[in-house]
């Protein structure tokens, strides 16, 4: 079988185009090429194992290797492996997805539209707001609003929304509808002493002061994740959307909250926006609703949207908008295989518990470090944050690459954690089955990580404690 060869890693750069890899040095090095799984753990093909702290890339949140869902996957594809929804045709399973969905979702919501990736979905979304805007007779607002260091995906239109340098650079974005604002980073974005409700003054005149540069009438919607995942793992401080969700509902802009990393109990309840105490007219999901063992996302649209889009016919004719794979039936199989585990096992209240147990961890190994600026997340998502010194918060020269060789000493004791863009960070999301002596472990080893990191650059004289 090849994934038994000997050259797995060779026939890897001789034929395989990755995704978000420094190309070059990956067609020296070669790649870590993963062979199984099975709960936390992942083993490569040389036999070596490895506790997935980030569940994936956030989102194999009911763990490796659960038969349910392969049981699910084999009997459906048997049955059904596929009809399209276009028409008015449709399958079962999607139809049991979504109604399970909103039954699940905050208050208010009324369709699903099912897509593939997170990054489809974010493109779907605009175009709602877009048509949403376009029936209500306001064709001008057209721009969107998101926010620095938000990560919304890496199509055209959801790199644009991406609030990231490095998705932008070489690809000609972000296109000219995308604004982005303040994000609520208070490392670096609060001055030094203010306090959370100045801080959230502050952001909220941000945006605001934005808003009407731009002209209210202009502008559609503002995407934002409840706790931002790829940009650092930043939580907002109290009270931040109730403060921005009163800026935009005074200047008529629509919300879309983006919980592809959220939604389904990675923050201990099923949504985000109801952890964090958003009123999203849109919502985003997708990793979650099959813990990614087949690709699905969906757009999850409130009544309000809704209502509007259905008088979208009598002007536009039928809905020009889907794909191939709208409303897969595999992959809706998968996704409610997915729910049921995660009901019938209490993982999302065991989302909270490991989580409590996670940061606990996280600020007894690091809480003194001298390495350490900052200790952040909630519920099953952490960060830890590296600076070159604490008062006042100074940052590494990027070049170090200061959470790269973290992570590289991390693997090498067997813990998968990740470098966050444009900043000194870690990351943990694990799966929501991680058990309290399995987050020690990953934990442990992670500071043992940082410590080897710190006397590596004491022997570079980059830095003295």
């Amino acid at each position: 079988m090849l994934r038994n060869t000997p050259n797995l890693e060779e026939l890897d750069r001789k034929y395989l185009f990755h995704p978000f890899t420094a190309l070059a040095d990956h067609a020296v090095n070669g790649p870590t090429v993963i062979v199984r799984g099975e709960g936390v753990h992942l083993e490569d093909n040389h036999g070596r194992r490895y506790i997935d702290g980030m569940a994936g890339l956030w989102c194999v949140n009911v763990g490796y290797g659960r038969q349910e869902i392969a049981d699910v996957l084999r009997q459906q594809a048997m049955t059904l492996p596929y009809f399209h929804s276009f028409s008015s045709w449709g399958t079962d399973t999607p139809v049991l997805l979504a109604e399970r969905v909103i039954n699940l979702a905050p208050e208010g919501m009324s369709k699903v539209f099912f897509g593939q990736s997170g990054s489809d979905a974010n493109d779907t979304q605009v175009k709602l707001v877009w048509y949403y805007w376009n029936v209500r007779g306001k064709p001008q607002k057209k721009k969107i609003i998101a926010r620095n260091r938000g990560y919304h995906g890496v199509t055209i239109v959801s790199g644009s929304l991406t609030g990231m340098p490095s998705l932008h650079s070489g690809f000609d974005l972000p296109l000219p509808f995308v604004r982005h604002t303040t994000a609520p980073y208070r490392l670096w974005e609060a001055a030094e002493g203010m306090s959370d409700a100045d801080f959230v003054a502050k952001l909220a005149d941000d945006l605001e002061q934005l808003i009407l540069a731009e002209g209210a009438d202009t502008i559609g919607a503002m995407i934002m994740e409840p706790v931002m995942g790829a940009g650092g793992v930043i939580v907002p401080p109290a009270g931040y959307y109730d403060a921005i969700q009163a800026v935009l509902t005074k200047h008529d802009i629509l919300l879309i909250a983006d919980e592809v990393i959220s939604g389904f109990g990675r923050l201990g309840e099923w949504f985000g926006s109801t952890v964090m105490g958003m009123k999203p007219d849109l919502i985003t999901v997708a990793k979650g609703i099959t813990s990614a063992y087949v690709p699905l996302s969906g757009c999850i649209v409130s009544e309000k949207v809704w209502q509007t889009v259905l008088e979208g016919q009598s002007k536009f004719g039928a809905f020009g908008h889907g794909y191939t794979y709208t409303a897969h039936p595999l992959s809706a199989a998968a996704a409610l295989a997915n729910l049921d585990i995660i009901e019938n096992d209490g993982l999302v209240d065991r989302a909270a518990v490991m989580g409590a147990h996670l940061h606990a961890r996280l600020r007894a190994a690091f809480g003194d470090h001298p390495l350490v600026g900052d200790i952040r997340g909630q519920s099953l998502v952490g960060a830890v944050e590296f600076v070159a010194a604490k008062q006042p918060a100074t940052k590494f020269d990027p070049s170090l690459k200061i959470a790269a060789r973290v992570v590289k000493h991390a693997r090498d004791r067997g813990v998968i954690t990740r470098a966050l863009p444009h900043a000194d960070t870690i990351s943990f999301s694990p799966p929501f089955v991680i058990s309290e002596a399995e987050i020690d472990e990953m934990i442990g080893k992670t500071r043992e990580a940082v410590d080897a990191t710190m006397d590596e650059l004491v022997r570079e004289k980059i830095w003295s404690n």
